[in-house]
């Protein structure tokens, strides 16, 4: 219309490829919005309306309608805030001071959520439970992905027992390519992540991380969990390197198991520790009576002492 402000509502749809009734109904909308308006001369015609003022005048109602949302917003923004500091207590309720217990998978994701959208600078984790769920890998990518994009460092360390797990070595891998630091170790303590240096979310229970999980802020708290962190994180073994041999004819994974069975686990309990199944953990048991010459598990610690596997009563 501003091209051609004498032609007709037949002359601007060809002009434009478009049907008169779509015209017509562009019209209508034109009109609402105030940037044209019926001519003087002829009221059977519309004519369109100076740029200049009618641009500036949809400006000035677009800008009128977005104090207007930034003042309900606001009014939003107050009542929630009434309404966490009201029910705050409800949902984190304190297990003393700097620590507050999340019950159930539900409170733990939601408040995970939370933590992560606060990171600036470092998201340490330990990640137990041997190979990963497809579920899991997938649903932790996109937090990855927005994490590292906003140049946060993070490092994870898994279990060993992933390098059997192609679909879970991929996820490693690809986290590495992404920017992120990955290791293996033979055994963690227990599923933890730590944002910042400043806050950390344990799981109560290492068997059932879904049952609840403990968020610390505590200062000295935090400092032994990260001490704790960088000593496991310098013992394990970065990501696409090959298993080494420990103690002479050791792996290992075989090293671990004969560590953790000197210390009168059952074959279930060293499973958990490393990840890895009861039959697994039965097979590399027989290795170690094999290669010791054992007939039995207190044979084999006796053998492992004196061939120097494991440290005798004087160490």
């Amino acid at each position: 219309m501003l091209a051609r402000p004498d032609g007709d509502v037949g002359e601007w749809a060809d002009d434009l490829g478009l049907s008169e009734h779509e015209v017509r109904e562009s019209l209508d909308r034109l009109s609402r919005l105030a940037l044209v308006r019926t001519s003087a001369e002829n009221e059977s015609r519309v004519r369109p309306v100076n740029p200049m003022l009618a641009l500036e005048a949809l400006l000035a109602q677009q800008q009128a309608e977005l104090a207007a949302h930034q003042q309900r917003v606001e009014a939003s923004r107050a009542v929630v805030a009434e309404t966490i500091a009201q029910f705050a207590d409800q949902y984190t309720p304190a297990a003393g001071p700097g620590f507050h217990f999340l019950s159930g998978v539900e409170a733990i994701r939601e408040h995970l959520e939370i933590l992560t959208k606060e990171v600036q600078e470092e998201f340490l984790t330990f990640a137990p439970g041997g190979p990963q769920t497809p579920e899991n890998m997938d649903a932790s990518r996109p937090l990855n992905l927005r994490l590292l994009n906003r140049g946060v460092r993070m490092r994870t360390v898994y279990l060993d027992s992933i390098r059997r797990d192609p679909p879970t070595v991929a996820h490693a891998e690809w986290l590495a390519a992404q920017g992120a630091q990955v290791r293996t170790t033979p055994t963690l303590p227990n599923r933890l992540i730590l944002i910042d240096r400043r806050t950390a979310l344990i799981a109560t229970d290492s068997k059932n991380t879904g049952a609840g999980a403990v968020v610390v802020d505590n200062p000295g708290t935090i400092a032994l969990m990260h001490a704790l962190f960088e000593t496991v994180w310098q013992s394990a073994r970065p990501i696409g390197t090959r298993p080494e041999r420990s103690r002479k004819t050791l792996t290992t994974h075989q090293a671990e198991v004969l560590r953790l069975m000197a210390q009168g686990l059952t074959d279930e309990a060293i499973a958990h520790q490393l990840g890895v199944s009861d039959r697994t953990v039965r097979r590399t048991m027989a290795a170690l009576l094999t290669l010791l010459d054992a007939r039995s598990r207190f044979q084999a610690g006796v053998q492992a002492v004196r061939r120097g596997y494991l440290p005798g009563a004087d160490d």
